[in-house]
């Protein structure tokens, strides 16, 4: 707040507002994965918001909302390399069994928990199901 940015102050204040408001609905106080998964929804949104202007040719508020991803990134923890995801998708992929596609539910399980926050979940989800075919 004392250096002026503006633009970074008010990107912190709806982090902080999502996170008070999902207090309030589930009446907990949340703990650090909760928090993780709070900043993971809210980047979401941001990435759809920012296909949604660049369709529409609104580059000014697309900026916006890369502005207001790169501060939520900060707070999210160290992402993995795609290596560190390749084992971690081959080992869940052995621990469970999987042999198919079928298999799969239960795979993205085991990850989930592991990669939640470290990984996008959507290349984690690729991954699996082209090792599954394979």
């Amino acid at each position: 707040m004392r250096a002026g940015d503006a633009k970074r102050r008010d990107a912190i204040r709806l982090l902080q507002a999502a996170i008070k408001q999902r207090e309030v609905d589930e009446r907990i106080e949340l703990d650090d994965a909760a928090v993780v998964s709070a900043i993971e929804k809210m980047l979401k949104q941001r990435r759809d918001s920012i296909a949604q202007y660049e369709a529409a040719h609104r580059q000014d508020l697309a900026d916006a909302e890369k502005y207001e991803m790169n501060v939520l990134q900060v707070y999210m923890p160290k992402a993995l390399s795609d290596i560190e995801v390749d084992d971690a998708v081959t080992e869940a992929i052995s621990a469970t069994g999987a042999k198919g596609q079928q298999d799969m539910g239960r795979v993205m399980t085991a990850l989930k928990a592991r990669l939640s926050g470290r990984a996008d979940m959507a290349k984690v989800s690729a991954l699996v199901r082209i090792k599954l075919l394979a």
